[in-house]
């Protein structure tokens, strides 16, 4: 069985993109097994998640490493768009239909296939302020996924090992991204991120939100907020709505093999299970 690609990154922050049409038919466990194979950095072409794109209703949908369906990724919908505008199936203005929602996207800047877009995030629910977590400050939050964002002095060496403990936190039925974050003057923070279902990745566009949002509402930060990942920067302005403003590029493009028949001995043998966001 063959899988188109294109592989784009957002901010290092990578995804595999396949046109929706290419893969329509396919039953939910089998989706999720292909979006673990595709995704494996070994055996796989290697992504921090795997997104459908819909060529006719302008849709996406996005699977993590694991195989599980979630809502959104802001650096993923913003590669989606690039792939839209870059097949002249889009222009400046962008309407994506996400499990979240629909997203609208301004195209910024363009060289080649590199892109910069401003991304309507919405407005953000806020569950709790003055939250505690593994010791820190914490501030709840939904920007369209779960989020936790914690407030520390310095980003602790063992972050990811504490991200990994509190994605999967009973305080948390649908798990939840974490966000490390450090504030650095009233319009720039520094910020670390483990994504449910992913892993430590070096930026994330939904992690940024709830990070700087979360600086935000302790009255540490005003906005614009410029947000400092691994990976570069990200710029975030709260108005009527949020924005979130960063990079897409589209890198490669390429097929991916996977043996039908093993897919179907293991879906067979029940060693398949269905998708939970």
């Amino acid at each position: 069985m063959h899988i188109p690609f294109v592989k784009a990154h957002g901010a290092r922050n990578d995804f595999l993109l396949t046109w929706a049409e290419d893969v329509r038919g396919l039953p939910p466990e089998m989706l999720s097994a292909l979006a673990a194979a595709i995704c494996d950095r070994h055996s796989g072409v290697g992504a921090d998640g795997w997104e459908l794109v819909g060529r006719d209703d302008l849709s996406l949908r996005l699977f993590n490493p694991d195989g599980g369906e979630v809502e959104i990724s802001g650096n993923g919908t913003r590669c989606a768009a690039a792939l839209l505008v870059d097949a002249g199936l889009a222009s400046a203005t962008v309407t994506i239909r996400t499990t979240a929602g629909p997203k609208v996207l301004q195209l910024k800047d363009r060289a080649g296939r590199r892109f910069v877009f401003e991304m309507d995030m919405g407005q953000p629910r806020v569950v709790e302020t003055d939250a505690e977590m593994a010791g820190y400050p914490a501030t709840i939050l939904d920007v369209g996924n779960p989020q936790c964002a914690l407030l520390v002095r310095e980003i602790p060496p063992d972050w990811k090992a504490i991200g990994a403990e509190l994605e999967r936190h009973p305080r948390f039925p649908r798990r939840s991204n974490i966000s490390f974050v450090r504030v650095l003057d009233p319009h720039t923070i520094e910020a670390r991120f483990f994504e449910r279902g992913a892993g430590a990745t070096q930026s994330s566009g939904t992690g940024s939100t709830g990070a700087a949002v979360s600086a935000i509402l302790r009255g540490l930060c005003q906005s614009p907020v410029t947000i400092r990942t691994e990976a570069g920067e990200l710029h975030l302005r709260w108005e009527e709505s949020v924005y979130l403003t960063g990079p897409a590029e589209i890198i490669a493009a390429g097929s991916f093999f996977f043996p039908l028949p093993l897919l179907e001995a293991q879906r067979r043998a029940g060693s398949l299970q269905p998708m939970s966001k």
